[in-house]
């Protein structure tokens, strides 16, 4: 269906489209009334700086492939504002006004999109395990109509770099949310490498952004250093989770870049815009022909090393030469 609609968006450059395609609606100053529109859904869970920049990476790429909203494809942008049954009710809609293609940002988007449909191709993003989240078979063989790009959070190099940056620390304190299959995966993949570090794992579960202050109280005196994870939750709750570690001297290790632009000490983590920009070219081949069921579910090769020199500073952190050297580093984040 969606490589069917690229070969007319080709003939329609030569010539007239209004003769060869169907068009997508009747206002024509909307991008979606221009007849040679590929129609795609987006359903974002929710609104924190790591979702905005994977849709911002995700509409960047498909520019780069001469994809342009407004142009020649439309992109039907809808938040959940963190509600899920909102995100079903939106997948619910791009399924039935019959999308080209759905983008679900976050795993219950994503699980909302699959539960709409089993035709339209979805590519999902901001997701850390695609197969135990219920969207596909294998990560290697997705056998159904979903694909797209993990966040999995390479934890070897978040504890080599905690172990660098607090030599002393051993016990890690995690906030994780019970209600979301990505959180309890990057939990478990944390216990599994802290005896690697001399590390144990100080955790506590949460359900709701109402959660986390109880929750960071009840164990910020019993750890050496805090480690978030690419939650939703404590996406959303990272002013408080980094004031409130601030105030007590405990470091956060951030599981992506935004954690420390919001006061997280540092992160060897994933960049959510290129992990967009990586969706992006996956979507342009399932626009080409491609089947969601045969493309493997893709990461980010690259990290990148990430240090905020206030937060070191406030908390009287040396930050060795060498990582200095090799490192992105910011301001900001501090009270």
């Amino acid at each position: 269906m969606v490589a069917k609609k690229f070969l007319s968006l080709i003939l329609g450059t030569v010539v007239l489209s209004t003769s060869i395609l169907v068009g997508c609606g009747d206002s024509k100053n909307t991008a979606d009334s221009s007849k040679n529109n590929l129609n795609i859904g987006v359903v974002q869970l929710v609104e924190h700086p790591a979702l905005d920049s994977a849709f911002k990476g995700f509409k960047e790429g498909l520019e780069s492939k001469g994809f342009k909203d407004g142009e020649n494809i439309h992109l039907d942008f809808k938040n959940a504002a963190g509600d899920i049954p909102t995100a079903q009710t939106i997948a619910n809609d791009f399924a039935s006004s019959k999308k080209d293609l759905i983008l679900a940002i976050a795993t219950p988007a994503a699980q909302a999109s699959f539960n709409a449909t089993k035709d339209i191709p979805i590519l999902a993003t901001a997701v850390t395990d695609h197969a135990k989240a219920g969207l596909v078979n294998s990560m290697e063989k997705p056998e159904t109509n979903v694909t797209g790009t993990s966040d999995m959070l390479p934890i070897d190099k978040q504890f080599d770099l905690m172990k660098k940056l607090i030599p002393n620390s051993k016990k890690v304190g995690i906030l994780y949310n019970t209600s979301e299959a990505n959180s309890e995966v990057q939990l478990e993949n944390a216990k599994n490498e802290a005896s690697k570090h001399n590390l144990e794992i100080v955790e506590r579960g949460i359900s709701s952004s109402n959660d986390v202050s109880q929750a960071l109280s009840s164990i910020i005196s019993k750890v050496d250093v805090v480690y978030t994870l690419t939650d939703n939750i404590i996406a959303s709750s990272m002013p408080l989770i980094s004031s409130m570690c601030l105030e007590k001297n405990i470091p956060i290790i951030g599981g992506e870049k935004a954690h420390v632009e919001s006061g997280a000490l540092a992160t060897d983590g994933i960049d959510y815009y290129e992990l967009g920009f990586q969706t992006a070219l996956m979507a342009v081949e399932i626009i080409n022909g491609e089947k969601p069921q045969d493309m493997p579910i893709e990461r980010l090769k690259e990290t990148k090393l990430t240090i905020n020199e206030d937060v070191a500073k406030k908390m009287n952190i040396q930050i060795p030469e060498d990582l200095k050297d090799k490192a992105i580093m910011i301001k900001g984040g501090v009270n």
